[in-house]
């Protein structure tokens, strides 16, 4: 039967009430490398732990060695490592935590990720401030009526045109990455048109 996992990486561990609460209720905790400390701080367990295993504690290493999965491939990252893993387990959904901090390249590597993830898995990624979900064609998003929004394109040929937005796009190329950003949504919902390339939504959090 298939089903959630939530992927912990290894930036900021999540202290906000949401995230943590993905990480409370998960089904499947995976865990990339180094990020398996935390989360055995929070009094929980990860059901595997998938990387190149090079920042491991020795002694998380001993105590899980039956569910460690060791990916020595370079040209991926260990959240790549981890995602495959887990739609080589069949999970329906991913939710990825801890992907973003620590450092700004890895952060914007991550997020970027997102789209690739999405042409073969749900996936979605969860932070402090808010949820960055990838969209590989035209949709509904769901909100909250004045919910901050910011839309990001991988192509910047794609045209994207939006309805239900207090700024609309309008067959609108995006450039460069803050040309969509710090948008307001007017209802519970809005939709995205866009043919080709690949976008990534960010809604905050409500205060």
């Amino acid at each position: 039967m298939s089903s959630a996992a939530v992927i912990l990486a290894d930036g900021n561990f999540p202290v906000h009430h949401v995230p943590l609460s993905y990480l409370r209720d998960a089904e499947h905790i995976i865990c990339c490398d180094g990020s398996a400390k935390n989360l055995i701080l929070t009094d929980l367990e990860p059901e595997a732990i998938v990387g190149d295993l090079d920042s491991l504690d020795p002694g998380i290493a001993e105590r899980f060695a039956d569910r460690l999965y060791k990916d020595g491939e370079q040209e991926t990252n260990d959240l790549t490592k981890a995602v495959r893993w887990c739609i080589n387990k069949r999970y329906e959904k991913i939710v990825i935590l801890g992907a973003t901090g620590k450092r700004e390249d890895h952060t914007i590597g991550n997020i970027s990720l997102l789209s690739e993830y999405a042409r073969e898995t749900d996936v979605i990624m969860v932070t402090d401030t808010g949820i960055l979900t990838p969209l590989v064609k035209s949709g509904v998003v769901k909100c909250f009526a004045g919910q901050q929004v910011s839309i990001f394109s991988i192509n910047p040929e794609t045209e994207i045109t939006s309805a239900g937005l207090k700024y609309p796009l309008n067959k609108r190329r995006l450039n460069n990455w803050w040309e969509a950003t710090l948008n307001e949504a007017e209802a519970d919902s809005f939709e995205l048109s866009f043919r080709g390339g690949s976008l990534i939504v960010y809604l905050k959090f409500g205060d």
